[in-house]
């Protein structure tokens, strides 16, 4: 069994604007978290989106970028799990249910947000897509546990 941790979480209540850093979040299956510009969202049935704190902390040494978690643009940023590993699984977050969906590869849009850097850097590492299965709320330094 994988487990790790959620780290922070993040909305953002429209496209293109800033990441809100909150304590807690409520998901709802089917619609996303609540506040988040996904909400009712049925883009590749994205619902919620997460990366691992470690891409981002790699990217000063590996790359010479720093960015924030909130920078990254994705819901909840996790710490000691392998989202790679989530595609087309279901794992727990907290009490709440996700199933993993696709990564989620970053794109042109954070690169000019953040750096160019950034595309490279998180190849392969910039988080996963999910789907919320259960309602309920998820807070920061809630387990993940994956099977």
């Amino acid at each position: 069994m994988q487990q790790g941790v959620v780290v922070s979480i993040h909305i953002s209540p429209a496209e293109g604007q800033p990441m809100l850093s909150l304590d807690h979040a409520h998901a709802v299956p089917g619609k996303g978290l609540e506040g988040d510009r996904y909400f009712n969202s049925t883009a590749s049935g994205q619902q919620i989106t997460l990366i691992e704190v470690e891409a981002i902390e790699d990217l000063k040494p590996k790359y010479g970028v720093k960015i924030t978690p909130a920078a990254a643009r994705r819901n909840i940023v996790t710490r000691g799990i392998s989202l790679n590993e989530l595609v087309e699984r279901e794992f727990q977050v907290g009490a709440v249910t996700l199933r993993g969906i696709l990564l989620c590869e970053p794109c042109a849009y954070l690169a000019k947000i953040t750096r160019p850097e950034v595309l490279q850097g998180l190849l392969h590492r910039g988080g996963l897509r999910a789907q919320i299965v259960t309602e309920g709320d998820i807070q920061v330094g809630d387990s993940i546990q994956a099977p």
